[in-house]
């Protein structure tokens, strides 16, 4: 039977980086992402800029267990941490003052995993 899941090796270790802050700091909610990277590309995430800016609160970050494309526009800065960012939604992210995270690299600096909001 052909593998399901990633195959690519960032995704992997990204993956990998996610499940271990988890177990580090008992946050299930890096558990939760990580398993959603798991899925088959076929049924992974991948989100506009437009839904982000429908969603975003200014207390929180924005995680996204996929992709970000560049379609529509966010009015105000937001932390965007996802999978993978196309060029055109980290730019126009970055443009109104916003920074952009690979997951691990958020995990990392926010191991506890409070205070986002995850879309799927």
């Amino acid at each position: 039977m052909k593998p399901t899941g990633p195959m690519n090796p960032r995704l992997i270790r990204m993956i990998n980086r996610l499940e271990k802050v988890s177990r580090l700091n008992n946050a299930a909610v890096w558990k939760a992402v990580a398993d959603n990277l798991r899925k088959p590309t076929r049924a992974r995430v991948e989100i506009n800029l437009w839904k982000i800016g429908k969603y975003l609160e200014e207390s929180r970050a924005i995680i996204v267990p996929g992709k970000v494309l560049g379609e529509g526009e966010i009015n105000k800065p937001a932390t965007i941490a996802a999978a993978s960012f196309s060029k055109t939604a980290e730019r126009k992210i970055e443009a109104t003052g916003g920074k952009t995270y690979l997951l691990d690299e958020y995990a990392e600096e926010n191991p506890k995993g409070s205070n986002i909001k995850i879309l799927v």
